[in-house]
């Protein structure tokens, strides 16, 4: 089953996150709960974790993109 990753809201004015740092690549093996990439907001860093586990396989936006929250990154 595929499961998108989308930009988190990480609270209620967050309009968009950006992306600091993949931490894993396309056709990484992921495990549910491991920390896949890091973004950051205008008020905090956070650590994104896969809520499945699989692979990754396909990075939409990448490091230093801005992204509007619930889009596919």
């Amino acid at each position: 089953m595929l499961t998108e990753v989308i930009m988190p809201k990480a609270g209620s004015e967050m309009e968009e996150g950006q992306i600091v740092k993949w931490l894993k690549k396309e056709g990484d093996k992921v495990e549910a709960g491991e920390i896949i990439l890091e973004i950051m907001t205008d008020k905090v860093n956070m650590e994104i974790e896969a809520e499945d586990s699989g692979v990754l396989l396909k990075i939409v936006k990448g490091n230093g993109q801005v992204v509007p929250v619930t889009e596919v990154i």
